[in-house]
């Protein structure tokens, strides 16, 4: 049986001093965050995900972000590094959290960077973002991590956003979804549809026929239970101002061995 596990972490007291990089900044309230954040949660356990929580990362504004600090496929971790110095503490607790569910535990090297948020699993097929945050460097050892494993490795440029799933993320089928304007290389991609608005890009596949995806992308939505699935949007208006998604406040579990 699939595994359905999910890493979360709790928003670190000083998020408002998270990372901006093509956004104006703006106020961030971090008790609504806070509370966002906990309805997140409650949608992936209310659609049967057991979710874990790894060690808070207070000093470190953007740890909520949890999806940036390791790349998991199959039951092989691959402990990212940054390509920013500050976010770089950030990978402690969550390698606790791979290695207490079993997983083989793999790091990323000097001058190697890749963060989480770049790279797109579909089926067999990782797209990694090559821009800001991940290096060519970082491309090759995460290939040479994971190639063995059977992944295909794909390369695809990022210049227009922070990170690859900024961009794009995928339906259940394997279509990749993007907010055209800010999808570098869309003809990469076998299947892409494109959505109407940004916020609409970013899906997180529930299980069955569930999206869990952002409020703030209602067209979206009735774009997708126009295809016949079962969009659940969750507000999470606090983190989009620091270039959050619902993809990134979690790290999905899916093929842990029993």
């Amino acid at each position: 049986m699939p595994s359905k596990k999910a890493l979360i972490r709790r928003p670190s007291p000083r998020l408002a001093e998270g990372l901006v990089t093509h956004l104006q900044r703006t106020p961030v309230d971090v008790r609504l965050a806070t509370r966002q954040w906990e309805a997140y949660v409650a949608a992936l356990d209310a659609h049967g995900w057991e979710t874990v929580e790894v060690e808070p990362a207070d000093a470190c504004p953007d740890s909520v972000f949890v999806e940036d600090a390791v790349v998991v496929f199959r039951n092989v971790a691959l402990i990212a590094r940054s390509g920013v110095r500050s976010r770089q503490g950030e990978t402690t607790g969550v390698e606790e959290a791979v290695g207490r569910l079993g997983c083989s535990v793999n790091w990323v090297w000097e001058p190697g960077t890749l963060e989480g948020g770049d790279v797109l699993k579909i089926g067999d097929t990782l797209y990694v973002g090559r821009g800001g945050r991940t290096n060519a460097e970082g491309v090759r050892q995460l290939r040479a991590v994971f190639g063995p494993l059977g992944a295909r490795v794909v390369s695809v440029p990022v210049a227009k956003v922070l990170h690859l799933k900024s961009a794009v993320t995928a339906l259940p089928d394997g279509t990749v979804i993007g907010y055209e304007p800010l999808v570098d290389s869309p003809s990469l991609f076998p299947r892409f549809l494109p959505v109407p608005e940004e916020a609409g890009a970013h899906v997180v596949l529930l299980g069955g026929s569930g999206l869990l995806m952002a409020a703030s992308a209602p067209r979206s939505a009735e774009l997708f239970a126009d295809l016949g699935f079962d969009p659940v949007p969750v507000d999470i208006s606090e983190f989009e101002k620091l270039e959050g998604c619902v993809t990134c406040l979690s790290v999905r579990l899916r093929e842990l061995y029993a």
